[in-house]
């Protein structure tokens, strides 16, 4: 390559040779603290009962975690919180995107934590499809909550699943109970299929609605509507409070349609406003008189006892699914299998059959 400014007639410039590149491997590298080795079952169990925040922040992780180690190490950790859990309100609560649930969460749970107590928050965000990322923003929309020494806030992603997600967030709720939390909030996507899970984790659940977002019967025909304990119109301030009234006979009435609640229970609809504070007492009074409604008949022991039943069959349901599709063997023919499923050379129904026929021995 010519360089033409070393040509004689430049005789009075000078070139320099430049400045030297830095190592493309940082030098500092090896030199990083390793990370530290994960605590013991009694170091974990011993300071959750003590209420540490980090301590329970990590078992958590462990519990989320798809890790091999360090899934057994929770399930200890949980078996030893066990009896120590079981003494909190559980309160599931869902609402449309956009119907206020975080900034609702965050006024609920300072009225709950006025009258003394502990507060967790967990927040299920959802995930996306396509880059299984989420944002897990919510705990930005609870600013109050989120500085205050008493409550604990934890979202988790969905990651495409909401029955994994809602099994470690029911067990997450063990430890946190364990960690003396005597309120749970546990917030849901929102998106209609995560319902069902969470209603089959909390002792109350609660469904957020707002006013003049279309026609409410598109609200009451949803499952959703029977699954509810209280149902509140939320944003009833201004100009809104004609239209959240109106809602509220509309719901009211619709809920007369449906059949009677296994509890006995009645669900009460009523109007608040998160933004502006507005009805706050109203509702929690509201979720105090239904446990002391299903304390009085038994229902509430009921309900515990039928979750930790659906719970178990859950697990051997996950535990089964995951098995199978773990298998190597499995994992080879399902290629095969799909590769002749696309090119028409077998049906969907007889390409699973075969499959299901390998992983069983026949």
């Amino acid at each position: 390559m010519e360089h033409p400014e070393n040509d004689s007639q430049y005789i009075g410039l000078t070139v320099n040779s430049g400045v030297n590149q830095p190592p493309i491997v940082n030098p500092y590298l090896s030199k990083r603290p390793r990370r530290k080795p994960l605590p013991t079952v009694s170091e974990l169990v011993e300071g959750i009962l003590k209420g540490d925040v980090t301590v329970l922040s990590r078992a958590v992780t462990l519990v989320e975690s798809l890790a091999p180690d360090h899934y057994s190490l929770a399930q200890e950790v949980i078996e030893k919180c066990l009896p120590h859990s079981g003494n909190s309100r559980r309160i599931g609560i869902t609402g449309v995107p956009g119907a206020g649930k975080s900034t609702s969460i965050d006024v609920f749970g300072l009225h709950v934590l006025k009258e003394g107590g502990k507060l967790a928050v967990l927040a299920i965000d959802p995930s996306s499809e396509r880059t299984k990322g989420s944002i897990l923003g919510d705990k930005t929309r609870m600013e109050k909550l989120a500085v205050h020494p008493s409550a604990f806030i934890r979202p988790s992603p969905s990651a495409g699943s909401l029955g994994g997600v809602a099994r470690k967030t029911r067990e997450t709720i063990v430890l946190c109970e364990a960690a003396g939390y005597n309120n749970i909030f546990v917030e849901t996507v929102g998106v209609g299929q995560s319902e069902t899970a969470v209603h089959s984790m909390v002792d109350f659940f609660l469904l957020i609605q707002i006013a003049g977002a279309g026609d409410e019967l598109q609200g009451i025909k949803r499952g959703i509507m029977e699954m509810a304990d209280g149902i509140v119109i939320n944003k009833a301030d201004g100009d809104n409070v004609g239209p959240a009234q109106l809602a509220q006979a509309q719901y009211r009435s619709a809920l007369h349609l449906f059949p009677p609640t296994t509890s006995g229970w009645m669900p009460e609809v009523l109007t608040y406003s998160g933004y502006y504070e507005l009805g706050i007492p109203e509702v929690w009074a509201m979720i105090d008189r239904y446990f002391d409604f299903v304390k009085s008949n038994g229902y509430f022991e009921t309900k515990r006892q039928q979750q930790a039943r659906w719970w178990m069959y859950e697990t051997i349901d996950e535990q089964l699914r995951k098995h199978f599709y773990d298998n190597p063997e499995i994992q080879k023919m399902l290629e095969t299998s799909e590769a002749d499923v696309l090119a028409n050379r077998r049906s969907s129904f007889a390409a699973a059959a075969d499959v299901l026929g390998k992983y069983f021995g026949r």
